[in-house]
């Protein structure tokens, strides 16, 4: 599997596709070539760890590295827009640029006025957010990177948004063409008070965002709903109209058992987790739930040259092979640095000046997003249940030690290039964002897990390691705003033959179906008699509850977010789905991505499963997919 995805997504070909022009040998060092940078160490280092699959760049990286004729070596991009024809114009236009360049796109449209909305202050003329929305779906659909990665957008709201329930209905399989959304993707970003309202089972406001602008002064985005809900409530001048909070998570469920979307947002969970709160508010996620970054709004001219540029968001993706790397964990130090350096490199290296509150937000904070794959394949290989105690127990010892080697390096690199320009004002500068990592020592509990660590000669690194890297870090400061991020991986994780992500296989042997190739077999990472059991209890088996403990545990230690996918059988119901959605909540996971709910397709093919279905009918996100 890895060899033919290989050779159809990624190999240079003859212009007419005829011939192939480089292995995957050739493609993995003209990476290394371009990510060292002229450090013949490094590029050394990465070739091996790109061939030996330890560190496996993001699509668009491992694509486009050493091309003349390429797209961006970045997989998405996120882009507030607000409330003028001007910024809605820039939006469009930009989507247009990032998408020929390959890259998928995230807008947040919470700020836009809401159908009926004055103009002018002439009542019951604004046409709303879904004219908007269709405007973004055809420019997606119309751009591509020369046929290679297909355009690809989302957008995201505020549960509080007045036109809420017609933003979820456009992904209704019955919705009239003329609202009906088919390609664009769809999250919701949902703040405390939302579930407060529904566990008390009351009614939830949704406050008009031309009118919070007016009596604030700042869009709608860049208060906190939770902590301003009384507040707007009381404001005679702000308009509302309210909905049971209840049927609003209802209407969640029911649209996700439909058309997998929305994403899920988790809004508060997110900012207080933000090291930048000085800069400003998250306000929303990517194409693949995992990048949480600060966005600032730009202003605009009539003529849509930039008055003042704000920051947007890029993603600079890449993932470490949590099986292959714990096979020499006791080098896991250097994995990760050379990982950070590649991917520092990715930051430094983009030509975006097509979007320059893009190339502003990317110069300022350098962020990127180290992930991890094959957490099921390694747990199987080693005897794990995925829905084991231990299971939970490793993912966070390894998310821990990887967060610590992740700072060094980029305190190491603040030395040569400086700290990223926000760095003073963040919790990093203060060390109250380190305070977790200090605040309890990090061990092995269980046998099982001990055991592991001796065989792998994995080092934790401990309390006094954290102290004194804090002090260098307040000193010297940090290369990147953000470093860690869990992507989906979907088509690196087949690339490099092992599990996608930190979630459970969908069956020991899954049953895809390929354009060229047709209905394919794919066997779990290693599969053998001997750990067959360990996989045997796949994504649909284990549930929800399994794989928001892993997420959870890991989320602890990653500063951005997590692509979690849920999976439920086709028995569940939408009260299923919200007990998910609770549950994640509690266990503060940052967001939720795909729901999947399994379905027969084929009498005698019980792993052919509506997991391919979503992907057509609901056009999954390829981008960050990776």
């Amino acid at each position: 599997m890895g060899a033919a995805k290989f050779y159809k997504a990624y190999a240079l070909k003859t212009n007419d596709n005829k011939q192939f022009l480089e292995r995957f040998e050739d493609r993995a060092v003209m990476n290394a070539l371009f990510l060292a940078d002229g450090n013949e160490e490094l590029a050394l280092n990465l070739v091996k760890d790109i061939i030996s699959n330890r560190f496996q760049p993001a699509t668009p990286t491992f694509l486009n590295a050493g091309k003349k004729r390429r797209g961006e070596y970045i997989s998405c991009y996120l882009l507030r827009v607000e409330d003028n024809m001007e910024s809605i114009s820039r939006a469009i236009s930009t989507s247009l640029q990032l998408s020929k360049r390959g890259g998928g796109v995230a807008l947040c449209l919470t700020n836009l006025r809401e159908l009926g909305a004055p103009i002018k202050k002439m009542k019951n003329l604004s046409s709303g957010i879904i004219p908007v929305m269709k405007l973004l779906e055809d420019s997606f659909s119309y751009a591509n990177q020369l046929g290679q990665r297909q355009g690809a957008g989302a957008v995201y709201l505020s549960a509080h948004h007045p036109q809420i329930m017609q933003f979820l209905d456009t992904k209704r399989e019955n919705a009239d063409e003329k609202v009906r959304i088919k390609s664009l993707s769809l999250g919701v970003v949902i703040p405390d008070i939302t579930f407060e309202l529904a566990k008390e089972n009351k009614k939830m406001a949704l406050f008009s965002p031309y009118d919070i602008k007016r009596e604030y002064g700042k869009p709608m985005s860049d208060i906190s709903i939770t902590k301003e809900y009384q507040n707007l409530l009381n404001n005679p001048c702000i308009k509302k109209t309210f909905i049971s909070a209840r049927k609003f998570f209802q209407t969640i469920a029911e649209v996700q058992f439909e058309s997998g979307y929305p994403y899920i947002m988790y809004e508060d969970t997110v900012n207080r987790r933000n090291p930048q709160k000085k800069l400003g508010r998250i306000v929303m996620s990517n194409l693949c739930s995992e990048i949480a970054q600060v966005n600032t709004p730009s202003t605009y001219n009539e003529d849509l040259s930039f008055n003042k540029t704000g920051y947007d968001v890029c993603c600079n993706l890449g993932s470490l092979n949590i099986a292959a790397a714990m096979n020499s964990a006791d080098k896991l130090g250097g994995l990760v640095s050379d990982s950070v350096q590649a991917l520092n490199r990715v930051a430094r290296s983009s030509d975006l000046d097509c979007a320059p509150s893009i190339e502003k937000g990317n110069k300022a904070n350098r962020a990127i997003g180290l992930g991890a794959m094959n957490l099921h394949g390694f747990l199987a290989t080693n005897h794990i249940y995925y829905d084991s105690p231990e299971a939970v127990e490793f993912t966070g010892i390894f998310f821990y030690t990887i967060a610590y080697h992740a700072f060094k390096e980029s305190n190491k690199l603040a030395e040569k290039y400086g700290a990223f320009k926000g760095f003073k004002d963040s919790s990093y500068a203060s060390g109250d964002y380190f305070k977790k990592f200090i605040d309890e020592e990090v061990s092995p509990k269980t046998d099982k897990i001990k055991e592991i660590v001796a065989k792998y000669k994995l080092v934790l690194p401990t309390k006094e390691d954290w102290e004194e890297l804090i002090t260098k870090i307040k000193k010297t400061g940090i290369a990147n705003a953000n470093l860690l991020a869990v992507a989906p991986t979907g088509s690196i994780s087949y690339l490099s033959s092992c599990t996608p992500s930190l979630q459970p296989v969908v069956a020991p042997v899954e049953t895809r179906k390929e354009a060229d190739l047709g209905r394919i077999y794919v066997p779990a990472y290693k599969i053998n008699k001997d750990n067959y059991e360990y996989y045997e209890k796949g994504a649909y088996e284990v549930g929800p509850n399994a794989i928001i403990d892993i997420t959870a545990a890991a989320q602890k230690y990653v500063d951005q977010s997590i692509s979690l996918t849920l999976f439920v059988e086709d028995n569940a119901t939408t009260r299923d789905l919200n007990k998910a959605y609770i549950y994640a909540f509690k266990k503060r996971c940052n967001s939720i991505y795909y729901v999947r709910i399994r379905e027969k397709v084929l009498a005698g093919s019980e792993n052919l499963t509506a997991d391919e279905c979503l992907i057509q009918n609901g056009a999954e996100c390829q981008k960050c997919m990776i």
